[in-house]
């Protein structure tokens, strides 16, 4: 099963590890280091922060078990899909004190992991796919706070490196499979192999992880074919 790819790996453990990572981060910044340009296309770091503040209504929804009444109220607001509502929620904080959207995150954030783990990983939420595991949902968090942290240069430790890029590869695997994906992956002790319309390639375990969130860059030389297919968490 799927499944079996991440059984190795505590969802909620890396959760909080990576929550934390971003605490640290955010918590050292000056004026200069919010204003700087992130990897993610048109946001600085500062809105990637709003981005996971205004995220946490979404999370809050899921566990309360009423996402279609916030998505009746986002469409009321005119704001409709996840791209829209990511763009939106980072508009509505780029006016208040930074200071504030980051003690929002903080707060809202600490709730939603905390919930999470009460409710254990088969725990059903409520999402926009329907009811999903919470153990689930929580990798998949996982995968966006270790992706973003990156997008605004948080540092890993040389002795966490290891270990991060590998539930993460885990993670990539087990969303193409569970997307049902038509492209075959094949891990080796070092790297992955990879093949899809006739076409295949090997990356390295952090390639790979670069590809699934789609921040490999187009100078890597991947095919095309093969870079979409493994985009599967961005």
């Amino acid at each position: 099963m799927a499944e079996d790819l991440l059984k190795d790996f505590n969802p909620f453990d890396i959760l909080d590890a990576e929550a934390a990572r971003l605490g640290r981060f955010f918590g050292g910044l000056d004026d200069a280091g919010w204003a700087r340009p992130s990897r993610c296309e048109g946001w600085s770091v500062r809105d990637v922060l709003g981005h996971l503040a205004g995220e946490e209504l979404y999370n809050h929804a899921c566990l309360d078990h009423t996402v279609q009444d916030l998505l009746t109220r986002l469409s009321k607001a005119g704001v409709s899909g996840f791209n829209d509502f990511n763009e939106w929620s980072v508009r509505q904080r780029r006016g208040m004190p930074v200071a504030d959207v980051l003690e929002e995150w903080r707060v809202k954030n600490g709730e939603t992991r905390r919930r999470m783990r009460e409710l254990g990983p088969d725990g059903l939420l409520d999402t926009m796919a329907g009811p999903y595991p919470c153990g689930l949902q929580a990798f998949h968090y996982d995968s966006e706070y270790a992706t973003h942290a990156d997008d605004v240069g948080a540092p890993v430790p040389e002795s966490e490196a290891d270990d991060r890029t590998l539930w993460r590869v885990a993670v990539g695997r087990f969303v193409l499979r569970e997307q049902e994906s038509k492209i075959q992956v094949e891990q080796t002790a070092e790297q992955v192999w990879v093949a899809v319309d006739g076409v295949n390639g090997t990356l390295s375990y952090p390639e790979f992880v670069e590809a699934t969130v789609g921040r490999l860059p187009a100078s890597h030389g991947l095919d095309p074919r093969i870079a979409s297919a493994l985009r599967c968490l961005a």
